[in-house]
């Protein structure tokens, strides 16, 4: 039979655990509100770093946007300066050829008419000439000048259009015969066959001066 005095003992023991077990409740009560609110920042701080990184995001897509027009555009330019500079470069060139080329024609090959920049139109169809000279009378003869800085293959193909399209546009020199010249800067030896192979006459630039670059045995071909 329990005593008073163990009965006593009991429920002080069981106030105790109960007071503990309160106190044990409380803190966890605590971790999780603590725990709670850590998520929540921890979630809000997630969406706050998302929010930062989508506005980064399309920052730099608009900032890549601006440098591709922007790049678009220089290259735009740059191709202007560039085919500015060509055209430059082209005068130029035909600019220096045009006194010693004058020369040669009158001198050498006794042309009456030397005009440089011949651009002649027949419906849609155009034809242009660097240099085109020639002599009535006797002589009878007329010459296409075809000028190039560096010359390439498309150079030489030039010139034969010209020669092959010419009376076409130029019915008046028809009973003429009719020749032409290539005139370089820089010209290599294989192009320099090519030009004399189809019978035209080859001129090479010295001292900012043309002249006339053939063999001995050259025989020109009249068209």
């Amino acid at each position: 039979m329990v005593t008073d005095e163990e009965l006593k003992e009991i429920v002080a023991s069981i106030a105790v655990e109960h007071r503990e077990l309160v106190v044990a409740q409380k803190e966890t009560d605590r971790q999780l509100k603590e725990t709670d609110h850590q998520l929540k920042e921890t979630d809000r701080q997630l969406k706050a770093q998302t929010k930062e990184t989508d506005r980064q995001l399309k920052a730099q897509a608009v900032e890549a946007e601006h440098d591709r027009r922007e790049m678009k555009k220089s290259n735009r330019e740059l191709g202007k300066q560039i085919g500015g500079l060509a055209n430059k470069f082209g005068s130029f060139t035909e600019g220096l050829a045009l006194p010693s080329m004058q020369q040669i024609l009158r001198s050498q090959f006794n042309m009456e008419v030397v005009s440089p920049s011949v651009r002649v139109k027949k419906g849609d169809e155009e034809l242009e000439i660097d240099v085109l000279s020639y002599a009535n009378g006797t002589l009878n003869e007329v010459y296409v000048v075809e000028v190039k800085s560096h010359l390439r293959d498309e150079g030489v193909d030039q010139l034969s259009d010209i020669v092959n399209r010419f009376r076409h546009f130029f019915p008046e020199h028809k009973d003429k015969k009719l020749y032409g010249i290539m005139a370089a800067v820089e010209m290599s030896n294989r192009l320099k066959e090519r030009v004399l192979s189809k019978g035209f006459y080859a001129a090479k630039i010295s001292d900012e001066v043309f002249s006339i670059d053939v063999p001995a045995q050259f025989q020109p071909k009249a068209y």
